[in-house]
């Protein structure tokens, strides 16, 4: 069976703009069939790094938050710490992040809520059943606690998964920072040790008592006892801890739908989408490239799995636009309308992978119903 995707275009008049349009696409989709009225609703999106300017505006998820308190639900604002170095590390510099691109109480209508908690590590196990890469995937605790999962997913490019959408938003963006060594890695980490200053946080907190410091002070790692946990990684300020390999990019997204399995075990959850500004990378750089393909429109649905396949094949069939951006640097004298362009881009990517295994799961369908709102 097929499941129905929702989508409005971006037109508008007098009578009506775009945040007009998302309530009623909302409405339409079916989030007044879910029970929200006292309930946690966690709005799970991509705050952006500074100096990137692709991500979802917060006009939007003020107008969805509106909407929601309207009903009676107490929505907010989440995302999980990053696994690299950079400007949302750690909650706090994440949540001034956030607050500098908009998302705050006043502008984004919600309190913004770091999901895995100050350094990374406040997270859930969550054991989910026929999991092939990931037995109990590790969730940020705000996101595992709350009663309803909304994903709010700005659909771009993105160099390990192909494309960024509604999937990735969940099972990569909700992992807690151990969590997402687990999605990346294929291996135990390893001790950078250029860039260990021999503070002992990780030696302190590990569980299995694998680390110690030597002689010069820096961290040493038993593997007889290491479990591949990621904790160390989780903890580091400095990178001393890090990533010893990186898996393919078809098992990544297949660890993200089982991801994203954990997130939505036994919870009502609904899925917007934005294909705008379709960047050719994640918002996760400090910079966005050139969109890809003109804007398209909002997607909603309560199926994640059809929703992606939605959002993917409306940007394949789009024409590229043919201005300044990475698609044109390498495919100028081409018809892309009908290709693929995520694959063109990031060519050792498998986003299809990631859908077939969700399906497999039992998330969602990758056969869907274009119902068009207008």
């Amino acid at each position: 069976m097929s499941s129905k995707v929702y989508f409005t275009n971006l037109r508008t008049n007098a009578n009506t703009n775009l945040l007009d349009k998302l309530e009623r696409l909302c409405i339409r989709a079916g989030l007044l069939n879910i029970e929200l009225k006292d309930q946690f609703v966690a709005v799970k999106l991509h705050f952006g790094e500074p100096g990137n300017v692709a991500y979802i505006r917060p006009n939007f998820a003020a107008r969805l938050c509106d909407f929601l308190r309207k009903q009676g639900a107490k929505p907010f604002l989440t995302d999980c710490n990053t696994l690299y170095s950079g400007r949302r590390a750690n909650a706090v510099d994440h949540i001034e992040s956030a607050m500098e691109n908009g998302f705050n109480p006043i502008s984004g209508k919600a309190p913004v809520i770091i999901a895995d908690g100050l350094k990374g590590d406040d997270d859930r196990e969550i054991p989910i059943a026929n999991a092939e890469y990931c037995p109990a995937p590790k969730i940020g605790a705000a996101l595992a606690d709350a009663d309803v999962i909304i994903s709010f997913t700005h659909f771009k490019g993105h160099e390990q998964a192909g494309f960024g959408g509604a999937l990735k938003n969940l099972g990569m963006g909700g992992a807690s920072v151990r969590g997402k060594l687990e999605l990346h890695g294929n291996s135990k980490p390893v001790i950078n040790r250029d860039n260990c200053i021999g503070c002992g946080v990780c030696v302190r907190h590990c569980a299995h008592g694998a680390l110690s410091l030597d002689t010069d002070h820096k961290a040493v790692i038993d593997y007889d006892k290491c479990v591949g946990c990621g904790q160390c990684v989780a903890l580091c300020q400095h990178e001393g801890a890090v990533i010893a390999s990186w898996d393919t990019s078809e098992r990544l997204n297949c660890k993200i739908a089982e991801y994203t399995e954990a997130i939505l075990k036994d919870k009502p959850n609904f899925h917007i989408a934005f294909i705008m500004n379709v960047s050719p990378e994640c918002d996760c750089w400090g910079h966005n490239d050139a969109a890809i393909v003109p804007d398209l429109g909002i997607l909603a649905s309560t199926d994640p799995v059809a929703l992606d396949q939605a959002c993917a094949d409306m940007v394949i069939k789009a024409p590229a636009l043919k201005t300044n951006n990475e698609l044109e640097d390498h495919h100028h004298d081409e018809n892309l309308e009908g290709k693929d362009k995520f694959k063109l881009l990031h060519p050792d990517t498998d986003w299809a992978a990631g859908l077939q295994h969700a399906e497999k799961l039992g998330i969602g369908t990758r056969q869907y119903e274009l119902v068009n709102c207008g």
